[in-house]
C-alpha cells in the first residue's frame, strides 16, 4: 500500500519580494537590489517544507494556470468531501473560512469514527490572524498552532501565559503550540506540562518570510513519525532558524531530511 500522506489546505499565493541593502526607515525611498517571484501561502509553503523533509505531502487549494490571479476562491466542504481520506495519516487546515473548514473537520471525525485509533486521521490547524471567525478552530484540531499575534490580541505577552490562557478553547486530548520569533517556541499538551524549545537563529539573519510555516510543518513531520512533542518542537525551531539564514526554502534539505 502506498505511505499515507500529510495534507495541508489553504493558501497558495504569489509573493513578490524585494531586496534591499537595509531595512527601509520610515517614508524614504530605498534602491531595490534584486526581486523575485515566489509561490507563498501558509499552507502552500508548509507543503514546500515538507517534501524538503521528506514527507509525501499534498496540497489542496485554488490553484490559477497563469502567473497571477484575482479572487481565487477558498476550498469549500463541497470541494472537501470529493477528497479520498484514505490516503492521509494527517491533514493540516490554515485557518481561513473558518465555518467551512469546521465542515471539512467534521468530515473527517465522521471518518475517524469508523476506524481503529491508530488508523485515524489527525487534524492539525493553524490559527495566525487575529480575526474572530478564526477562533472556533481552537477546538477542532487534534494539534493547534496559535500565532503571536493572535496570542497578544487575547493579552498575552508570553507563549507561556498564552498556553495556559488559551488552552480551556481546545478538544480534550489537544496539544496547543505557539512559537514566539526568537524566544522560541512553547506547548502545552492534555498533562498540563509546558514544553519549551530555544530559537536557533542563524549566523546571519536573511528572509524570516515562511519562517512560522517552516516551524509549523517541521512540527507535523516530527509528530507525524511518531516523535515526542519535545523532540517536535526543538526541531521546528531548529529547520526554521535554519530557513531563515537564505532566500526561500532550498537550503532546508542540505541539512535536515526525513525528520
Amino acid at each position: 500500500m502506498e505511505q499515507q500522506r500529510i495534507l495541508c489546505v489553504g493558501l497558495v499565493c504569489l509573493d513578490i519580494i524585494n531586496v534591499v541593502d537595509k531595512y527601509p526607515e520610515e517614508d524614504t525611498d530605498s534602491r531595490c537590489v534584486s526581486q523575485r517571484w515566489q509561490r507563498g501561502g501558509n499552507a502552500s509553503n508548509s507543503c514546500t517544507v515538507l517534501s524538503l523533509l521528506g514527507a509525501p505531502c499534498a496540497f489542496m487549494g485554488s490553484l490559477t494556470a497563469g502567473p497571477v490571479a484575482e479572487n481565487l476562491p477558498d476550498v469549500t466542504e463541497n470541494d472537501f468531501s470529493k477528497v479520498d481520506l484514505r490516503q492521509f495519516k494527517w491533514i493540516h487546515i490554515e485557518g481561513r473560512n473558518a465555518e467551512q473548514q469546521v465542515k471539512m473537520i467534521q468530515q473527517v471525525e465522521l471518518y475517524n469514527s469508523r476506524l481503529p485509533q491508530q488508523q485515524r486521521i489527525t487534524v492539525s490547524v493553524e490559527i495566525e490572524k487575529t480575526r474572530e471567525e478564526l477562533y472556533q478552530l481552537f477546538a477542532h484540531g487534534d494539534v493547534v498552532f496559535v500565532s503571536k499575534d493572535v496570542a497578544r490580541h487575547f493579552g498575552f505577552q508570553t507563549a507561556q501565559t498564552a498556553l495556559t490562557g488559551l488552552y480551556s478553547r481546545v478538544k480534550q486530548g489537544a496539544v496547543l503550540i505557539c512559537a514566539w520569533a526568537e524566544k522560541g517556541a512553547d506547548a502545552l499538551g492534555p498533562d498540563g506540562l509546558l514544553i519549551h524549545s530555544d530559537a536557533f537563529p542563524p549566523e546571519t539573519l536573511v528572509d524570516t518570510l515562511g519562517a512560522g510555516d517552516t516551524f509549523n510543518a517541521a512540527v507535523i513531520s516530527k509528530l507525524s513519525n511518531g516523535g515526542s512533542l519535545q523532540d517536535a518542537l526543538t526541531f521546528g525551531c531548529r529547520v526554521a532558524g535554519r530557513k531563515c539564514g537564505f532566500h526561500g526554502y532550498d537550503g532546508i534539505s542540505e541539512e535536515f531530511s526525513d525528520g
